[in-house]
């Protein structure tokens, strides 16, 4: 496909009011997956079981009546999400080259992240399980035994470390409010940024840890050190005040699902 090819693709895309449609519908089905998430670590958090990460919350969806048309709604509404992300990475305006592709990489980054999360709705709805732990568990272990793995695992760890950073950043400086429209109406305003403050600050936590895990599973040359969400929310539990952070992060996740159902409503498409 030639560069203009590809523009006129993601043009007619983003032109498509029904893609745009199922593209907001995506940030409220994703809302619903952080909540949920984040109901899971609170039950955590008080020494309940359950995944707080996004197969214990496809599981979660799944047990509620109607839970598998809502799975099949989020996998269509994250894919559609995912589409309008690439469209994006094609329609970057900005004449610094190097700026240019850094956005491309971020909207491809988050394209993929949405169409991960919507393969898991996908996989529950029709019946199946997965395993996101163990997963990484099992990439660790192969990369621990491949020559340079060790660094190779290093730098992903340090790729989701910095995902998790500017998360956090773009949360404490509010950067997010660039890609929203938001209404006049004052308080309104204001509790939608106050919401996505405290949400983008929670879950760049929360993805941080699952970078730092992948390092210290590297540096220990242990595998069984990495982890996905669940496993580096609940590492959380073993700390000092770790109980408590682990009920912000969930808390922060819940108010970042909130902001999602906003951010339906008011994100620039």
């Amino acid at each position: 496909m030639t560069s203009a090819t590809g523009k006129s693709a993601a043009s007619a895309a983003q032109s498509s009011r029904v893609l745009e449609t199922l593209a907001r519908i995506g940030f409220v089905v994703l809302g619903i997956v952080h909540i949920v998430i984040g109901a899971i670590a609170i039950s955590v958090a008080q020494g309940a079981g359950g995944e707080a990460d996004q197969s214990g919350a496809m599981g979660q969806v799944a047990s509620w009546p109607f839970g598998v048309v809502l799975l099949w709604v989020i996998a269509i509404g994250l894919f559609a999400l995912g589409v309008w992300q690439v469209a994006e990475a094609f329609l970057v305006r900005e004449s610094d080259t190097k700026k240019k592709w850094g956005y491309r990489v971020k909207y491809v980054g988050t394209a993929i992240a949405y169409i991960s999360i919507g393969v898991t709705a996908l996989v529950y709805a029709l019946g199946g399980r997965s395993n996101p732990d163990q997963s990484s568990e099992t990439l660790s272990a192969k990369l621990l035994a491949a020559p340079g793995g060790v660094f190779l695992l290093v730098l992903i760890g340090l790729i989701i470390l910095g995902v998790g950073v500017a998360f956090v950043y773009r949360g404490a400086t509010q950067a997010f409010e660039k890609r929203l429209l938001l209404p006049g109406n004052e308080p309104a305003r204001k509790g939608i940024v106050t919401f996505g403050t405290v949400g983008y600050i929670a879950k760049g936590v929360a993805v941080a840890i699952v970078g730092v895990l992948f390092v210290i599973a590297a540096v220990t040359s242990d595998p069984k050190q990495a982890g996905g969400l669940d496993a580096a929310l609940k590492s959380l539990a073993g700390l000092p005040f770790g109980v408590f952070i682990l009920w912000l992060i969930g808390a922060g996740l819940i108010v970042y699902g909130i902001f999602c159902f906003a951010r339906a409503r008011y994100a620039k498409m």
